[in-house]
């Protein structure tokens, strides 16, 4: 029996302009590229040149970081945000929602197929296979930063995690090794030319169906008539999942043609190579935002790694809420 795992990995990667950079923005980082790559790379099969592929990136990275914020806010924070809405916009601060970040990624996809004229479901399911490994690997984001703990156990791979009693499930390895494992199964679906939308479909059944079960090994502060806020995003996922498939092999597969590349780029060569240095320009700032983003709970910062870096004390971070709190002390 190996000795059990003490978390004390630093989840900070550096420092720059007075700003923290954290593994777990990286994780956002690394999954725009891989989305980036990957849409490059299939560019013929989906009928886009390259200003598409990056209006494309822009668009979902932009839903993925405003969807994930604001779920956050509204659905998993509201408490503290109603109270402080002055951080709502500080991402620097933490507080990113992984069903966020499926709802802003999908908007943004949907948004790119009606501004030009793409098949949404010939789209997603492209997609959906880099989006498991965004998914995966920013789960490992999250094991870094120590924050998401699962229930206390005695299994042999339990892990101490800082500030939580106990040993407990690293319930985010679960979920990162479950949305990892969807990727050789993606592919092998790929393989079979299924109709449109088939992929999306299995993408949306796994990826819920697992995590209603993994979400029972999370422990959450919050719930909702007993059960982990989340899992109605889970079993409807699941639900719509399976929906889509039987829909997809009982429809007609005639479909919607995207707009050939001749008919788009014709005659406009040297406008098509100033979006692309613009975009080029826009998307990289993209990658860069995330690196600020610590963690998936805003309120938890400044205790968890106040005492590793004098820049998250309480009142570095909330300075308007230590003001405040000062001037409610008696004197």
């Amino acid at each position: 029996m190996s000795d059990p795992f003490i978390h004390n990995l630093d989840p900070v990667l550096g420092q720059i302009l007075g700003m923290y950079l954290w593994w777990y923005g990286l994780t956002y980082t690394l999954g725009f590229l891989a989305v980036f790559h990957w849409l490059r790379t299939t560019r013929e099969f989906l009928d886009m040149n390259m200003p598409q592929v990056y209006s494309l990136s822009i668009m979902m990275a932009s839903g993925v970081l405003i969807g994930a914020r604001l779920v956050e806010v509204f659905f998993y924070e509201w408490a503290f945000y109603s109270e402080h809405p002055w951080y709502i916009f500080a991402i620097w601060l933490g507080g990113m929602s992984t069903h966020g970040i499926l709802l802003g990624g999908t908007l943004g996809m949907w948004l790119f197929c009606k501004r030009y004229h793409k098949s949404f479901l010939s789209v997603a399911d492209e997609i959906v296979i880099p989006a498991a490994l965004i998914m995966g690997v920013g789960r490992i984001g999250n094991f870094i930063d120590g924050q998401i703990v699962g229930d206390v156990t005695n299994v042999w791979w339990a892990v101490k995690f800082p500030d939580a009693e106990g040993f407990r499930h690293p319930v985010v390895l679960y979920d990162g090794l479950k949305n990892l494992l969807l990727i050789p199964l993606l592919l092998l679906i790929r393989k079979t030319s299924p109709p449109r939308g088939v992929m999306l479909g299995h993408f949306l059944l796994w990826y819920g169906f697992l995590r209603i079960f993994i979400d029972f090994f999370r422990e959450y502060r919050i719930s909702f008539f007993g059960l982990p806020p989340g899992q109605e995003f889970n079993i409807s996922m699941t639900l719509i999942g399976l929906g889509l498939i039987i829909w997809a092999y009982k429809r007609p597969q005639a479909g919607v043609r995207p707009l050939p590349l001749s008919a788009i780029t014709a005659g406009y060569t040297l406008n098509v190579r100033k979006a692309t240095r613009v975009k080029r320009l826009v998307f990289r700032f993209l990658l860069v935002i995330p690196l600020v983003i610590p963690s998936d709970w805003t309120q938890d910062v400044p205790e968890r790694y106040g005492k590793r870096h004098e820049g998250m004390t309480y009142s570095a971070i909330y300075p308007r809420i230590h003001q405040m709190d000062m001037a409610k002390e008696p004197e």
